[in-house]
C-alpha cells in the first residue's frame, strides 16, 4: 500500500469546522479534500466582486478548506490577482498553486518564459514563492497552440521547473494531466513532478476505473495508480465535466456558451445526457443531487489527493463543501455506478 493511502483521512485538530485533509503525494503537505478552484467560467475571482470574492476566501479558510488553485490564464491574470488580495497578509496554513503555460513562440526559450511567467504570478499573488507550480499544457504532438511535445517537457521544461525550485520560487512542481495518454503515464514516471491534476469524473473514470472498448471517452489508463505508485500528489478536476454533471444544459450567464468536453463525449448535450442517467441514484436516495453525486463519486477514490471544484459565488462553494463533508459513496452505489457506466457506447 502506498503511503499515500496509509495517510489519508487526516483532519486538523482546531476548530469545528475542520475539513478532511489528505496528504499530497510525497510533498507531506495536507491539503484539504476540497480544493478552491479560482478559473471557474461563473467568474467569481474574475468575474465578482471584490466583496463577494474576499467573503468567499474567508468562508472557504473558516471551513478548513486551504488550498487555492489559479493560473495566469484565469480571466487574463485577473484571478491572481483577485486572490492575491483576498488572501490577505495571513498565509499561515494556506496552500496556494499556480501555473505556467507557453504559447508556441514561447517555447524557443522555455527557461526565460518560465522566469517571466512565474516572477509576474508571485507580484499579483503578493507572494515570493508558490507551494506548486504545474505546467498548464495539452501534451501532445500535434504542433498547435497551447501544447507541447513529451520531448519539450522532458528536455526544456523540467530543468526550467527545477531551476524555479532551486531558487525558492516554488516549493514543488506539477502538470495537467491533458493529452496523450502515454505521454502523461511517462511524465509521472520521471519522478520529477510532485503533482498532477486528472481528469476524473462519472462520466470519464477511466484515470481510476479500467473502461470496456468503445467507451465514450479517452482511456487515461488509471493513471490514478500510477500517480500514487510514483508518490505524485493528484488534484481531481473536471469532476462535474464542465458542467454536465449538475444535468442541465443551460450554461452560466457569465461563463462560455458552449464548452469542450476533455476527454468525454462528442459534446456537451452528449455529456448532459449520459449525466441524466445517474438520477436513479438520486432516486434512491444515494446523495441529493447530480452534484453531490459527482462530488462524492470523487472523492471516493483514495489514490485522489483533493477534487477541485471552479467557485462562482458563495453558495456554489457551500454546497460543494457539504458534499465533501457528508463523505465517500457507500458500496451500492459504486455498484450502480458502474452499471451505468458499462452502459456507455459512443
Amino acid at each position: 500500500m502506498s503511503d499515500q493511502k496509509l495517510t489519508t483521512n487526516l483532519r486538523q485538530s482546531s476548530g469545528i469546522n475542520d475539513m478532511e485533509k489528505r496528504i499530497f503525494g510525497r510533498t507531506g503537505l495536507e491539503i484539504s479534500l476540497l480544493t478552491f478552484g479560482c478559473g471557474a467560467v461563473g467568474g467569481l475571482m474574475t468575474k465578482g466582486t471584490s466583496h463577494d470574492q474576499d467573503r468567499a476566501v474567508n468562508w472557504a479558510r473558516d471551513n478548513g478548506i486551504n488550498h487555492f488553485d489559479t493560473a495566469p490564464s484565469y480571466g487574463d491574470t485577473i484571478s491572481e490577482t483577485n486572490l492575491g488580495r483576498a488572501l490577505g497578509t495571513n498565509r499561515e496554513g494556506i496552500v496556494v498553486s499556480t501555473k505556467v503555460g507557453f504559447s508556441q513562440s514561447e517555447l524557443e526559450d522555455v527557461n526565460a518564459a518560465t522566469q517571466n511567467s512565474l516572477n509576474a504570478s508571485l507580484h499579483r499573488l503578493r507572494q515570493d514563492h508558490v507551494d506548486i507550480c504545474q505546467l498548464h499544457n495539452t501534451v501532445d504532438d500535434s504542433g498547435e497552440e497551447g501544447t507541447i511535445t513529451l520531448n519539450q517537457v522532458i528536455n526544456d521544461v523540467l530543468p526550467a521547473f527545477i531551476k524555479i525550485k532551486e531558487q525558492g520560487k516554488a516549493k514543488y512542481l506539477g502538470f495537467t494531466a491533458k493529452g496523450n495518454t502515454a505521454f502523461l503515464h511517462k511524465i509521472v514516471d520521471t519522478q520529477e513532478f510532485h503533482g498532477s491534476q486528472v481528469f476524473y469524473n462519472l462520466l470519464v473514470p477511466s484515470a481510476g476505473e479500467p473502461i470496456h472498448k468503445g467507451f465514450p471517452g479517452q482511456d487515461y489508463e488509471n493513471l490514478l495508480t500510477n500517480c500514487s505508485n510514483h508518490g505524485v500528489g493528484t488534484i481531481g478536476v473536471r469532476i462535474l465535466a464542465g458542467g454536465a454533471l449538475s444535468g442541465s444544459e443551460k450554461r452560466h450567464p457569465l461563463g462560455m456558451p458552449d464548452v469542450a468536453p476533455i476527454g468525454s463525449g462528442e459534446d456537451y448535450k452528449s455529456d448532459v445526457k449520459r449525466a441524466l442517467l445517474f438520477n436513479s441514484l438520486i432516486e434512491k436516495q444515494y446523495a441529493e443531487s447530480l452534484t453531490e453525486l459527482a462530488i462524492r463519486y470523487a472523492i471516493t477514490k483514495d489514490t485522489i489527493s483533493t477534487i477541485e471544484v471552479g467557485i462562482a459565488n458563495i453558495d456554489e462553494l457551500k454546497d460543494a463543501t457539504d458534499a465533501v463533508n457528508k463523505g465517500t459513496l457507500e458500496k451500492e452505489a459504486l455498484v450502480q455506478i458502474k452499471a451505468i457506466q458499462n452502459s456507455f457506447n459512443s
